[in-house]
């Protein structure tokens, strides 16, 4: 099942997305098996919010595995991913 994947960094910066982003993005795994799209932007709060759509929560979990070392690398903190069914897409 298909799911939509929202992770909320308090305090994350748009140059702190860029430079991992960049990071992910020129791995050689990307893009990574089961990925479908990609979202980012300030959260009106001072932070960054990123979603994220996903064929399944194990594609997702498999790429956060491979991701979190350049997560790390970068200075991105911690978060805990929220992770729900995705019932409809809508795109122009």
């Amino acid at each position: 099942m298909a799911v939509i994947v929202t992770v909320e960094i308090p305090g994350g910066t748009q140059e702190m997305y860029e430079r991992t982003n960049a990071r992910v993005t020129a791995a050689p795994w990307f893009p990574p098996e089961g990925f479908i799209a990609h979202l980012a932007g300030p959260d009106g709060m001072g932070g960054w919010r990123v979603v994220d759509v996903w064929e399944s929560e194990e594609a997702f979990g498999a790429f956060v595995e491979r991701a979190t070392p350049i997560f790390q690398e970068t200075g991105m903190p911690p978060v805990i991913p929220k992770v729900d069914p995705l019932v409809n897409v809508i795109v122009k």
